[in-house]
């Protein structure tokens, strides 16, 4: 199972910050990151997504899905996916918890001028993240991914086996 974790902020700097912090705590092995970044909107409404060299999702099914959560919720260009390909995987996301509803408060939380620290994590101390994140402020989302439904995203958007 994987938590998908937004924080939002309404200036770049304490996202990044915060961000530096989300490293520090997979290094003290509080979180266990399967894709981390950071997305900033600047003031033309224009999406910037910066990741770090060090984190590699640890299956081709978590950074699979990591990528396609990323092009469907910031509409980051080379998704590749076209047609009814597209309808069945915004059904997938629907089922796994990303639906309409947390695609509206992603929109919402990243208006120009703002940005977020984006996570998924296949292991978070929740008392300690929690603490460790406190002092950095930010609007939350978080919904969780079950194995079973990362696979049958991976899989809708790559074909079996992926």
């Amino acid at each position: 199972m994987s938590d998908l974790i937004i924080i939002g902020y309404d200036d770049e700097q304490q996202a990044r910050r915060a961000y530096e912090q989300v490293l520090a705590l997979q290094d003290s092995f509080i979180v266990e990151l399967r894709g981390l970044a950071i997305v900033t909107v600047d003031a033309d409404g224009k999406t910037h997504v910066d990741t770090p060299q060090r984190i590699v999702a640890r299956t081709a099914v978590s950074g699979a899905v990591f990528g396609l959560l990323f092009g469907v919720l910031f509409l980051v260009p080379g998704l590749g996916l076209l047609g009814g390909a597209l309808g069945a995987l915004f059904g997938k996301l629907s089922q796994s918890g990303i639906d309409r509803s947390f695609r509206a408060h992603v929109d919402e939380m990243l208006q120009p001028g703002h940005s977020a620290v984006v996570l998924m994590a296949s292991k978070v101390t929740e008392d300690k993240f929690t603490a460790a994140m406190r002092p950095f402020g930010g609007e939350v989302l978080k919904t969780s991914l079950t194995e079973a439904a990362e696979r049958e995203l991976a899989e809708a958007m790559t074909g079996p086996g992926a």
